[in-house]
């Protein structure tokens, strides 16, 4: 008999310890935090994942929990450059190594070059895949070229008539330069 498991209640030992295989196709809605980075949502958004559970040895110790993350999307966001509408593709390759509590984990943190986890018996791995793809958002979203020309200039009337209308700073200085010159 094999064991069903939920990515919402992942029990992390079992699921490496029976070398476990899950996967989803998931629509964006159902990852709050990430939709809401999102410009135009609609159901047809997806999330596919896949992670995969082992049982190895590393650093001469065996019997180490791990997990193998895959996760594909395309989040519509807000071009910085032209304003218009671009599909950022977000892909996520990670692996984490479980240890035993999460002072553990604290404690191990800057020693190690691992993505380390505390073991859960529940442990909800949708809220790791959406943390995962939160992190990859691009900082400035934008298209590698704009689909139309941007305009990298601009004219305010009213600025160029204050300017204008503004006495130089400089001109004291101008007229000081001027004065000594003539002497």
């Amino acid at each position: 008999m094999t064991k069903e498991f939920s990515p919402h209640r992942l029990d992390v030992k079992a699921f490496a310890q029976g070398g476990g295989h899950l996967s989803g196709h998931d629509s964006l809605l159902k990852y709050e935090r990430l939709a809401q980075e999102a410009k135009g949502l609609h159901p047809d958004l997806m999330v596919d994942w896949q992670v995969d559970g082992e049982v190895r040895s590393t650093h001469g110790i065996g019997g180490q929990i791990w997990l193998r993350l895959t996760v594909n999307a395309a989040l519509p966001m807000t071009c910085q450059r032209c304003l218009g509408s671009v599909d950022v593709p977000l892909q996520v390759q990670r692996e984490f190594r479980f240890v035993a509590d999460e002072a553990t984990a604290e404690a191990l943190d800057d020693e190690s070059d691992e993505d380390l986890l505390a073991l859960s018996r529940e442990f909800n791995l949708r809220e790791l895949i959406e943390d995962e793809l939160l992190m990859a958002l691009p900082l400035v979203p934008r298209h590698d070229e704009c689909p139309a020309p941007v305009p990298m200039e601009s004219s305010d009337e009213d600025f160029e008539e204050a300017s204008a209308q503004k006495p130089n700073p400089f001109a004291a200085l101008a007229a000081l330069r001027k004065d000594k010159a003539e002497d």
